[in-house]
């Protein structure tokens, strides 16, 4: 009975539930995210860690680019713990996709390791070999730049460092609570494989082939 009358809602587009699991592309994830979020509109949407622009291939969105990287040719070239000249409220959305690495953790196998994986920026005992030091500067600037219920998509991956596994997701919803945001879902991501290095000879822990995208609503609540 259950099934049917779900049948039933989704027929009528009253119940259309996404996935806790996604297992396509990034940018596929994201259009489904903004669909099925948001209650404004999200247009138009900053990308504060732009890169080559990967997630918006093939996209008709308006995206305003930032990137600390003027190689990108990004819009703004800036940092986004500090996005100085944004105004505030300006945006329907803001996406997140940090350094999910440090320097240590680098595989100099593969040339496009460090863009990818973000594996420059520094990650060492002073910062409890973690990179959760870079999340509140840049949610306090995404808070200021967001229109009210306008939506945080942040793409988190935990790591090992020293030895020890970081959760940074934990981290990053924690954070975003703390600086005034309600983390509404958790998406897992998977890929096809996990990721190896060369440089390993002896595995400690499971070879993580998922990450996490987070939605957090510049709002009190979660509901559209």
């Amino acid at each position: 009975m259950t099934v049917l009358v779900q049948k039933e809602l989704i027929a009528v587009g009253e119940y259309r539930p996404i996935s806790s699991v996604w297992e396509g592309n990034d940018g596929e994830l994201i259009e489904n995210l903004l669909q099925f979020y948001a209650s404004i509109p999200p247009e138009p949407i900053l990308d504060a860690t732009y890169n080559r622009g990967r997630f918006w291939k093939g996209s008709s969105r308006n995206v305003v680019s930032m990137d600390i990287n003027p190689k990108f040719e990004p819009m703004i070239v800036g940092d986004n713990r500090v996005m100085e000249g944004v105004p505030d409220a300006a945006f329907g959305a803001v996406v997140y996709d940090p350094p999910h690495v440090g320097p240590q953790g680098r595989d100099k196998s593969s040339k496009k390791f460090d863009e990818d994986f973000g594996a420059t920026v520094a990650c060492g005992k002073e910062h409890d070999w973690s990179l959760s030091y870079l999340y509140p500067p840049f949610l306090a600037q995404a808070k200021r730049v967001l229109k009210p219920e306008g939506l945080l998509l942040a793409k988190i991956t935990d790591m090992v460092n020293s030895h020890r596994a970081k959760w940074s997701h934990c981290d990053f919803m924690r954070m975003a609570d703390d600086a005034g945001f309600t983390v509404c879902d958790l998406i897992v991501k998977i890929r096809t494989g996990p990721m190896v290095s060369t440089k390993w000879s002896t595995a400690h822990h499971a070879r993580k082939r998922h990450c996490f995208w987070i939605i957090c609503r510049n709002s009190s609540r979660c509901e559209r």
